[in-house]
């Protein structure tokens, strides 16, 4: 199981990473490893330390 560290962004905001290998596979990067694009994602908090991350396809504004 990898481990990733929080880190606090700013005031209100603490982030992780996500293994590049894991965004890979959902085909988010280019051939060059970037980010390819505007991506957003949905985080949930369950409960008891556990939160589901979901890549959203469109943005209701």
């Amino acid at each position: 199981m990898a481990l990733n560290k929080l880190r606090q962004l700013d005031r209100d905001s603490i982030g992780i990473t996500l293994p590049k290998d894991d965004v890979r596979v959902e085909g988010l990067l280019n051939e060059d490893g970037q980010l390819q694009g505007d991506h957003h994602v949905h985080i949930r908090y369950i409960g008891d330390g556990e939160w589901v991350v979901e890549l959203v396809d469109e943005i209701e504004v």
